[in-house]
């Protein structure tokens, strides 16, 4: 028995042996030359080699049988199955570690992938080619260009290293360190590198391209730059198809065009759609008008109606707890809406607005835009005009039912009116040393403000006002301010860091939004059809 199982671990390891053995099958001529050659065999015309399933053609060759090695030269042809091929001006063959060295115009072929290098070696029992002074492959409509790379065709994965370039179409990828998997056409780069793409310029550290679908991941901190807009995050994802874009950590936007920056933790922005998205401290910026505006909410929303039409527009959505700060203007409220048709600016929930001295609260307040500058405002209901005075103890008071507020092109305040149940506290000035003379109090239906070009009262006209002067030591207590009076110091945003900090007001100086009589449900003449229905036998 014992001698049985040796005699057939003897035929395994022969018929092993001679399945790696090289067989030279055919050649036009075979020479040798024992004495000075030792081992050698030359063959000439039409040569012909098989070893395990490969076949290897060539002009003429060197052949080792001990070695189990042959160097083939002139139109070396070499085929592996239906799927893989290699041809090259000279090739060198190990049968015992099955290693392919070709030389001098090299061309690897893989289904549907060409590898062009003049130097490639490849490892039949790994299945993997490399070449190292330069090369280049084509997959379908991609074209990669290295100096060093590898190529499986197991896993059909290549990988590229030293100035490597990928093009397709339009796009066109700059990196150090690239890997390609030819069957799902998915690019990854590692080191800097660049991403040029129909107008797009990509910038990252670390990222997945897939060239059919193209779609682009990209992490530590990459930048993507689209015609006038530049998007910087951690983590960058981009549907070019969906024109879909998804940003998070550190997430910084500026738009050339438009003059406006967007900082956010996270932030999601469909351009096909015109729809936007943006949490995590998320702060506005905007500088048309030379100085800078910031905006913080704890989320940002945009929607496009009309997308890619002429009668195209936008709203703007920030809440909650919006803070606003500019150097001449200041605001904070619960929500803000912007509407891009109408330039309408809208502050909702207890809104307040500064401006130098002066501060506005109501129920709702509009601004009205142009060229993002502001021309109208109106504060709707329980609306509260403040000025404070130089002295920092008297303030200049305005209370009525709605107020409008008008521009000039340069932005100043040129006229004010009070419509509705007006009320005033006025403390006029001597002309030459600003020292306070009275105390007015005025109380009419419509009032109107003029404003001077050093920001200054010009003149008041009042309808059918009803007033008294006091003088100013005999002011009584009850005079000195209005009902709602409140100097919101303490929430004011004082510089751009400040808008983070979210200082509600006190709970008893906060606006209880006053119910409006609704009309009746039903007309007189339904009144009349019923009642006369009732009384009808």
């Amino acid at each position: 028995m014992l001698l049985l199982l040796l005699l057939i671990g003897v035929e395994m390891a022969q018929a092993q042996h001679s399945a790696q053995r090289i067989y030279l099958r055919h050649a036009d001529a075979l020479m040798a030359d024992a004495a000075s050659r030792p081992g050698l065999q030359v063959a000439k015309g039409n040569v012909n080699f098989l070893h395990r399933g490969a076949i290897l053609l060539c002009d003429s060759a060197h052949f080792w049988e001990k070695q189990n090695a042959f160097n083939a030269y002139g139109h070396v042809r070499f085929r592996q199955g239906d799927t893989l091929s290699l041809t090259a001006q000279r090739v060198m063959y190990d049968g015992q570690q099955e290693m392919i060295r070709a030389r001098g115009n090299v061309v690897l072929r893989h289904r549907k992938t060409t590898l062009y290098a003049d130097s490639l070696d490849f490892d039949r029992r790994n299945n993997m080619g490399y070449y190292f002074e330069g090369g280049r492959l084509v997959d379908e409509q991609t074209q990669l260009v290295s100096d060093w790379g590898e190529y499986h065709t197991d896993t059909r994965e290549a990988r590229f290293f030293y100035s490597v370039t990928l093009k397709k179409d339009n796009d066109y990828i700059e990196t150090d360190s690239l890997l390609y998997n030819t069957r799902s056409s998915t690019a990854t780069v590692v080191g800097r590198s660049v991403i040029y793409t129909d107008g797009r310029t990509i910038t990252t550290q670390h990222g997945y391209y897939d060239t059919k679908a193209e779609r682009t991941q990209l992490y530590s901190r990459s930048t993507i730059e689209d015609n006038d807009m530049t998007i910087t995050a951690d983590t960058l994802f981009n549907d070019k198809q969906t024109g879909l874009y998804e940003a998070q950590g550190r997430v910084e936007y500026r738009s050339k065009k438009d003059h406006n920056e967007l900082y956010a933790g996270y932030c999601r922005y469909d351009s096909q759609q015109g729809t936007a998205f943006a949490t995590q401290r998320p702060v506005a910026k905007e500088y048309s008008q030379g100085d800078t505006l910031w905006l913080h909410a704890d989320t940002l929303r945009m929607k496009t109606f009309h997308i890619d039409t002429d009668s195209m527009f936008r709203e703007v959505y920030v809440y909650h707890h919006a803070r606003v700060y500019r150097s001449d203007v200041q605001a904070v409220a619960d929500s803000i809406s912007y509407n891009t048709r109408d330039s309408l600016l809208t502050l909702l929930r207890d809104p307040i607005v500064w401006s130098d001295n002066r501060q506005i609260v109501g129920e709702k307040i509009d601004v009205i835009l142009a060229d993002s500058t502001v021309r109208r405002v109106d504060v709707l209901r329980q609306a509260l005009s403040i000025e404070q005075m130089d002295d920092r103890q008297h303030y200049n008071q305005v209370a009525a039912t709605k107020m409008t507020a008008y521009f000039d092109e340069k932005g100043n305040m040129r006229r004010t009116d009070a419509i509705g149940n007006v009320k005033t506290i006025y403390y006029p000035q001597d002309d030459k040393d600003s020292t306070i003379m009275a105390l007015n109090y005025l109380e009419g239906d419509t009032m109107r403000m003029y404003i001077d070009t050093l920001r200054q009262l010009d003149k008041i006209w009042v309808s059918k006002p009803v007033g008294t002067a006091y003088p100013l030591i005999q002011t009584p207590a009850d005079r000195t301010q209005l009902p709602g009076f409140a100097w919101f110091d303490y929430i004011r945003p004082r510089d751009p860091d400040d808008i983070f900090e979210w200082r509600p007001k006190n709970d008893d100086q906060r606006i209880k939004t006053q119910q409006r009589f609704s009309p009746p449900t039903l007309t007189l003449e339904v009144q009349q059809l019923q009642s006369q229905s009732q009384s009808a036998p």
